[in-house]
């Protein structure tokens, strides 16, 4: 009888052609509508984007003019330094917020949660406006300064360069808190635990296991933070008022001033390069953590 199917009872199949055949891809036709999707929106305009940034007479006189000026080196610089800059201030301010709302929060997670995700479903030209307001000569800080005698006359604080990084932290701490909170919610608390049972004070357990453990957050979150910054411009045009120039606001003026849409295409790609830079940086750390 052992050998014998029971009547009715379908043979039971091999693990083996089981586990095959629960990994085997659909067919290639099913995902024909989004690589024309992408073929299209994607891969042709990046395309043309490149044909228009190298002209037949100098395929590469835009390039030699952005790289090879100092003034357009200093912007590119420009360029790497204020998103590193804010996403290390990214880091500084929403590692602690992601912290308390994995470890401290409880049932005030969910209003934390939401309090980070609605300003997200606003405008970011509204967000950005807003700090206008509130560090205009005839804004909230200024009266509030003044009535506290902190100052005599108005200080207009807006197109400084300080106010460029205010409006860009806060518009991109929420991706950083996001990033680095779904990572702390993975770590197994067990071994925070056991640690300190064999001794371990708070501050060394978060140091030699919580830490570590959060690099894959802490990794995404400033990549994705970079790389938006990177191609924000309207901080530095609400805020900014010409203090910080960076790649992303010089395209916006090659396009809607000089129209030099051939180095506005070059200054495209360059940026577009960085952000590869990037993508490419955080596959290798994650390749070498073994993810």
């Amino acid at each position: 009888m052992s050998d014998e199917t029971c009547p009715g009872v379908a043979p039971e199949e091999p693990a083996a052609f089981r586990r095959e055949r629960s990994f085997r891809l659909a067919s290639v036709s099913w995902a024909m509508p989004a690589l024309i999707f992408l073929l299209i929106f994607l891969v042709l305009p990046l395309l043309a984007n490149i044909a228009r940034s190298l002209p037949l007479e100098d395929p590469f006189q835009h390039y030699a003019r952005l790289l090879g000026d100092a003034y357009y080196l200093g912007i590119v610089r420009q360029t790497i330094k204020v998103p590193a800059l804010t996403a290390v201030a990214c880091l500084i301010i929403g590692y602690p917020v992601a912290y308390f709302m994995v470890r401290h929060a409880g049932r005030w997670n969910a209003l934390i949660v939401f309090l980070l995700i609605a300003p997200l479903l606003t405008s970011t030209i509204m967000r950005t406006f807003g700090w206008t307001v509130l560090l205009g000569r005839r804004g909230l800080v200024n009266a509030w300064m003044s009535d506290f005698g902190m100052i005599d006359k108005a200080v207009n604080m807006v197109n400084t360069e300080w106010a460029v990084y205010l409006g860009l932290v806060h518009v991109l701490s929420p991706f950083m808190v996001l990033s680095v909170s779904s990572v702390l919610q993975g770590i197994d608390r067990r071994l925070e635990e056991s640690a300190q049972i064999l001794g371990a004070g708070r501050l060394r357990v978060f140091l030699t296991i919580t830490l570590p453990l959060s690099l894959d957050g802490i990794a995404t979150g400033c990549i994705l933070v970079f790389v938006l910054a990177s191609g924000s411009f309207l901080s530095m045009l609400l805020l900014g008022g010409g203090k910080v120039t960076t790649l992303s606001l010089l395209i916006y003026q090659q396009f809607t001033l000089t129209q030099d849409i051939g180095f506005a295409a070059a200054m495209g790609n360059v940026l577009l390069l960085l952000s590869l830079i990037c993508m490419a940086i955080q596959l290798r750390f994650l390749r070498r953590r073994g993810v």
